[in-house]
This record gives C-alpha cells, structure tokens and sequence, in this order.
C-alpha cells in the first residue's frame, strides 16, 4: 500500500472516487460500490484545496451533461471545503431541470493514519464469535462471505457488540469505513474504538482505510478529530 503521505489530495480524491462508485470506460458512474450495486447519483463532485473531479451517471442526457460540465470546469479550487461551491445554484438548477432532486450528500473525506490507537475491548468478528452481533447487529448475519466484505471490527460491552464499524465499500486499493453504534452506547467512546481496530484491521490486507461523513453529523466528525484523520476532501452527490 502506497503511503497516503505520498499521494495528492487530488490522488487521494481519484482513489476515493473509484471507491465509491463502479464506471464505465467513459468514467460515467453506473453504481455504488456496494452489495446490490445501487444506482449511483446523477451527480458527483470531489473537492480538494488542489482541484475538482466530476462525475455524472451513465443515462444523463447529453445536453444536460454538457451544461453540467461548464458548471464544474468553471467551478474555483477553494481551500474552504465546507463552503458551498460558487456555482451550488446553478449546478443544482440544471438538475432540477432533469428530473427532480431527491437526495442531497455534502460532507468531508478523510484517511485514517496508522498510529489510530486501539482498544482491549474492540474484536475482529469471525465465524467464531459471530454470536456478538446478534442482539444489536442481526442484518449482519449470517456473515456475508466472499472477497468483497472485509474486516468487520465491534467494541464490546455485556458481552455483545455495542458499535461496530465495517467496510461500507467493497474494499480494493481502498475502502470507506460504515459506523453504527446503539443508541443506549453512544458518547462514550466506543464508536471510535471501532473504526481504529477496523482501520488497523485494513492497513494489514494493504488497503487503505478511508473515512466520510456529513458536515452536519458532528458526532462523526468528533471521530475524525480523536482519531487524527486527516482531511482530503468533500464529496458532494445529487440524486
């Protein structure tokens, strides 16, 4: 695994992209990158302090993708990633146009770097102790089995998972990292134990562990702060 160190904001960006979403040989997004292959948004944006990527899903209309793309090439590299982008309105009122806008995502990305600490009461689930995720984490089992799953690391309390954290993205080159805590348990730092075992649980597979969430999701963010991540970028997608 190359050191995220090493790479560019705008690398680090390329990557995340390939992460998230499944292209054609046109780079046009056919899917998230996830179990069922969900339809990718009709929009994305990758904003870095070094530059931009856009992408726009395969069945868009060429007239619309081509005002969409004067949008984004005319769009300002800014190192202020939570301000909305200069042509916000615009770019949304293009999509409007198309069809109606049904779902909105800004928020930022990060890498997690290889000094996250981890916690005693933090476990990788195998079949071995898979009993763990059965009174909060169900959906999980059986565990889904295959190359495409990854390490699925939980923080232990009363002897069942309490906060879980596993790979929201089939993972490759990179994955994201998906967080889940119950309700009763959240605030007290087990969210976080999570993501740094799954974290150092993917390093060693040679992947690298990425990490996103919303602007308005503090708690998420709390997160990246405790855990040093280190800031790349914001993604912003339309559906």
């Amino acid at each position: 695994m190359t050191n995220p160190v090493d790479r560019s904001p705008l690398q680090l960006m390329q990557l995340h992209i390939n992460t998230l979403f499944c292209s054609d040989p046109d780079g046009r997004l056919r899917c998230v990158n996830e179990a069922g292959d969900p339809p990718a948004p009709r929009f994305y944006m990758g904003r870095t302090a070094q530059s931009n990527l856009w992408r726009f899903r395969y069945d868009l209309p060429a007239a619309t993708v081509e005002k969409l793309d004067r949008l984004c090439q005319a769009e300002p590299v800014s190192a202020d990633l939570a301000s909305l982008p200069q042509n916000y309105a615009a770019i949304r009122s293009v999509l409007q146009e198309h069809a109606p806008i049904e779902n909105e995502y800004r928020g930022p990305d990060y890498w997690i770097p290889q000094d996250s600490p981890t916690s005693a009461h933090v476990v990788l689930i195998s079949e071995a102790n898979a009993e763990l995720l059965r009174a909060a984490f169900s959906w999980l089992l059986p565990l889904p089995q295959g190359n495409d799953v990854g390490p699925i690391a939980v923080a232990v309390a009363q002897g069942s998972a309490v906060a879980i954290c596993f790979c929201s993205r089939r993972p490759a080159a990179a994955t994201e990292a998906g967080v889940e805590t119950v309700v009763a348990w959240r605030g007290q730092g087990h969210a976080t134990a999570a993501v740094a075992g799954w974290a150092a649980a993917v390093r060693q597979t040679g992947c690298l562990p990425m990490y996103g969430t919303a602007w308005d999701n503090l708690a998420s963010q709390a997160i990246a702060r405790k855990l040093k991540m280190v800031l790349y970028g914001e993604d912003w997608s339309i559906q």
